[in-house]
């Protein structure tokens, strides 16, 4: 699941916007303001992943734990097959952001992320077999990257972002964990449970968006491009992003959205040395993949009094295909819920 929540407030008298004037709530930069506008945003998201799959095809934890080798099989205590498997995760992103367009032409907009995530293993005894040793969690949580882009206006209805990624989230969290030796040591966890990439990334966008009477539509392409390897000797895949949505007008308050999304990333290049383990999670090749999603959507906007100008969206995904690199937890849903003001 992923839940987002965003507050926006605009120092600059505006008149009444429609419903559907942003994107819907899950696109990120898909519009730009006047000279001299600024905007705050708080943005909350939640994704939810359950069970695994290699490529497109379902597989079950004791398949993993006895047929997908052990790439750090030879290192002493490193059994020959994977021996620990996620069953599930859950994310959280917090976000700060602002906003302020010195020109018509150009809008700047900065924003701060606070992570945590869990995930849920199963441990098997060392050796082979399916006996189960127990079960455990990891957990990691701090300040993530920060992001600061510029927004482009080339015209009413198309703009260019030029952003980049600094690296403020720390790549080196680790926890308890339960090994198929029955011990419990304190490792560094593997890739994904990670709060930054550690890397210099470069993030490019452009965004279309055209409004008639009762509908729109819009489309976004948006990437990640990773500026070299990290201080732990790898870097995370470059990532891909594309949306396409259209949108109705239900009533001058109330707007529909209809959005497919697609997702590639990349494989871990290099090797953390300090995560070792039998895990998919640690494999470097075992990252990243293509996904696309399908989402609907609703915004409301208020007309008058009080409520003149705040926004509540609400968008909700499901996955329609996934292809992933090696066993991998698959992404099961994602909710996105928003609330933003402009004075």
């Amino acid at each position: 699941m992923a839940l987002l929540l965003c507050l926006c407030i605009n120092l600059r008298a505006q008149k009444i916007a429609r419903p559907d004037s942003h994107a819907p709530i899950g696109v990120m930069g898909d519009h730009t303001h006047a000279k001299g506008e600024f905007m705050i945003s708080y943005r909350f998201m939640r994704m939810g992943m359950e069970d695994n799959q290699i490529g497109t095809d379902d597989v079950s934890p004791d398949e993993i734990a006895t047929t997908v080798p052990n790439i750090f099989f030879g290192i002493e205590g490193q059994p020959p097959t994977l021996r620990v498997v996620p069953t599930e995760m859950t994310m959280n992103m917090h976000m700060i952001g602002a906003m302020y367009a010195p020109t018509d032409r150009i809008t700047l907009m900065l924003m701060g992320m606070f992570l945590s995530s869990e995930m849920d293993h199963i441990t098997y005894q060392g050796g082979m077999g399916t006996t189960r040793l127990g079960s455990f969690t990891t957990e990691s949580s701090g300040i993530g990257d920060t992001k600061l882009t510029a927004l482009i206006k080339v015209s009413d209805h198309i703009h260019f972002n030029a952003g980049i990624s600094i690296p403020t989230g720390t790549i080196e969290n680790d926890d308890e964990v339960l090994t198929p030796m029955n011990m419990r040591p304190t490792l560094r966890l593997p890739y994904p449970m990670q709060i930054g990439s550690g890397t210099w990334d470069f993030l490019p966008a452009i965004t279309y968006t055209k409004r008639f009477e009762k509908w729109g539509w819009g489309a976004q392409v948006n990437g990640t491009l990773r500026l070299g390897e990290n201080d732990n000797d790898f870097r995370y895949g470059h990532q891909l992003n594309a949306s396409v949505w259209g949108s109705y007008l239900v009533t001058s308050w109330l707007g529909s959205s209809l959005r497919v999304n697609s997702v590639n990333i990349g494989e871990v290049d290099g090797r953390d040395p300090m995560i070792v383990a039998p895990v998919q999670t640690a494999n470097p090749e075992f990252q990243g993949g293509e996904r696309v999603d399908v989402s609907a959507g609703l915004n409301l906007i208020g007309q008058s009094g009080f409520v003149q100008n705040q926004r509540l969206a609400v968008e909700f995904a499901l996955p329609i295909y996934q292809d992933l690199n090696g066993p991998q937890l698959t992404t099961n849903n994602i909710l996105t819920l928003g609330w933003q003001y402009a004075l």
